[in-house]
């Protein structure tokens, strides 16, 4: 309510089960891709680069992931910008890394990710 987005339904803060979902979607997906490059070898941390491709760039320009899409969520910026912009999407990607950041999450439902780029992950 504070952020002035519903409390239910769409445009409403995304819980915690459709973002685990869209990240290992993300993830198993960046694998795959990787593993396309690196057969009979397994991918590595190829997985890694790739994974940073289809997570920050289409964050970036189109507001989500391959996985977010699957999910029904995407991330907006708050105060009303259209796109989240490439450098919240990497320091987004960057600290997703670190799992902490993307789990622990305020009475908002927003995570340390949200809060540092000025964004918030809402439902379509």
């Amino acid at each position: 309510e504070r952020l002035g987005l519903p409390e239910s339904g769409t445009g409403s803060v995304a819980g915690g089960g459709r973002r685990l979902l869209g990240f290992l979607v993300d993830i198993v997906l960046a694998a795959l891709v990787a593993g396309l490059f690196t057969v009979p070898e397994p991918p590595g941390n190829w997985s890694l680069l790739t994974w940073f491709v289809i997570t920050a760039l289409p964050v970036a320009v189109f507001g989500f992931t391959p996985g977010m899409l699957l999910a029904g969520i995407w991330v907006a910026r708050l105060g009303g910008a259209n796109s989240v912009g490439l450098w919240r999407a990497i320091v987004r990607c960057a600290l997703t890394a670190f799992l902490v950041p993307a789990v622990i999450r305020n009475r908002d439902g927003r995570t340390w990710l949200d809060r540092l780029t000025g964004t918030v992950v809402v439902r379509r």
